[in-house]
């Protein structure tokens, strides 16, 4: 599908970043189904606010009649990548791709001397932090004695972080209780399943997970194991390279997938699980991501095809060995990369109401994104509150005590709900579906 752009006036770098785009720009026919399904349409109420106008600018500036940051780079930063308007898309129109493409092309159109001081902290994170597994962990470790001492309660007293960033006082009240670092399983480990082993999995630990929330990932592999699965921690796994590509760092993404790639294939396993939704679509989505790299292109698609959420599995070899019944009501929050880009919406669903004793309400507005957005909530938090506003009024009529979900940025954004309406820990809590489940076997 290389072709050209069409516009003459497009330079050579522009044409190349937008060959493919311009195609899938075109196979959109205006029809306006995807309006109703995304949020920012529904919040900011103009057409540069959703997939169709999007779309359209992205065509504009392909043609040479925009500019890139002028015209496109707020339109474009402002989606949260959620992707609902694809599942309610009659053409199929891959507006994922559209929007990377989009980013890329924006990224490499900004002058270096006219970033900002945001853009450039962000770019030094992506280069210089996710990509390395033990700065990660030393920052999980930071985190870890930074709750440990009382810091942490020391500095929400003060408010200095309000005072700072709204954005960054909500989060930091929002992180999870993280473990020691001895806690964590070391990769390239192999832990036995209990009693037959019905399937060979390799795991992938993520860097979020792994560096805090590694509690989660720990008890992913207990679930796997009682559920009749080795577990391959593979040794050199790396970032799934995500959040770069949402930010238009599609090269650096391109070498974390090939490391990835090579750290997997070796450990021959059946089944790459992966615990977080967000992570899971960008590893699925490695086959479109190497598709132009003849080397890769194979490899990355027997990937791809490998590439499962831990929900599945568990369906799958099921049913899990409760011990406890749970008490109180329990709503689920669809990841939207779980459900949108990865087509798993039931399996989640059906593990929670398998737990004994569990009360299910289904919220009003489930498969809406919560607008977490990766670090969405971060870049523009107004924004994203008063799309988080709307799904916790959704979740006050559910009655729920807990709310679940199966990615960390979700989690995270329910917390902040949950901070926002003022409620304490004992009344509502945002849970992983892994926590609710290990619970409810007796593992936790």
């Amino acid at each position: 599908m290389n072709l050209p752009v069409k516009s003459k006036e497009t330079n050579a770098e522009v044409q190349n970043l937008y060959s493919d785009a311009y195609d899938w720009t075109n196979q959109c026919v205006k029809c306006g189904y995807c309006l109703p399904a995304c949020p920012t349409y529904e919040s900011m109420g103009v057409e540069s606010a959703s997939p169709r106008g999007r779309i359209n600018l992205v065509k504009m500036a392909a043609e040479g009649k925009i500019d890139f940051q002028k015209d496109l780079a707020q339109p474009i930063d402002l989606c949260l990548g959620c992707r609902a308007c694809e599942t309610a898309c009659p053409v199929g129109v891959p507006y994922g791709h559209i929007l990377e493409a989009a980013k890329e092309a924006i990224e490499n159109s900004q002058p270096a001397n006219q970033k900002n001081k945001m853009t450039k902290m962000k770019k030094l994170a992506l280069v210089h932090l996710f990509p390395f597994p033990k700065r990660m962990n030393r920052v999980g470790s930071v985190v870890h004695l930074y709750q440990k001492t009382g810091l942490s309660k020391l500095i929400r007293r003060s408010n200095v972080l309000q005072k700072v960033s709204p954005a960054l006082a909500h989060l930091e009240q929002a992180l999870p209780t993280t473990e020691s670092s001895s806690k964590r399983i070391r990769k390239g480990t192999i832990i036995p399943a209990k009693g037959e082993t019905k399937l060979r999995v390799a795991f992938f630990t993520g860097c979020i997970m792994d560096s805090m929330m590694s509690r989660i990932n720990r008890l992913t592999i207990e679930l796997l194991t009682l559920v009749g699965c080795e577990v391959i921690l593979p040794e050199n796994q790396n970032c799934c390279g995500a959040l770069h590509s949402h930010q238009g760092e599609t090269k650096q993404a391109k070498e974390l997938a090939k490391s990835n790639i090579r750290a997997f294939m070796q450990a021959e396993a059946d089944v790459i699980v992966n615990n977080a939704g967000g992570c899971g679509a960008s590893l699925l989505e490695y086959e479109h991501l190497l598709a132009n790299e003849h080397e890769w292109s194979g490899a990355a698609r027997d990937f791809s095809k490998k590439s499962k959420d831990i929900s599945q599995i568990l369906y799958q070899l099921g049913p899990l060995p409760f011990t406890e019944e749970w008490q109180g009501v329990v709503s689920y929050q669809d990841s939207c990369h779980l459900r949108n880009v990865q087509k798993v919406q039931q399996e989640p669903r059906s593990l929670l109401q398998s737990i004994p004793g569990i009360s299910y309400v289904e919220m009003e507005g489930y498969d809406r994104c919560c607008a977490s957005g990766g670090i969405y909530n971060l870049l523009h938090f107004d924004e994203s509150m008063k799309i988080l506003d709307e799904k916790m009024r959704n979740l006050k009529e559910t009655k729920a005590t807990t709310i679940v979900t199966v990615n960390p940025g979700c989690q995270m954004q329910m917390s902040i709900g949950i901070q926002r309406e003022g409620a304490a820990a004992n009344q509502i809590k945002s849970m992983h579906l892994v926590e609710i489940l290990a619970k409810a076997c007796g593992l936790d």
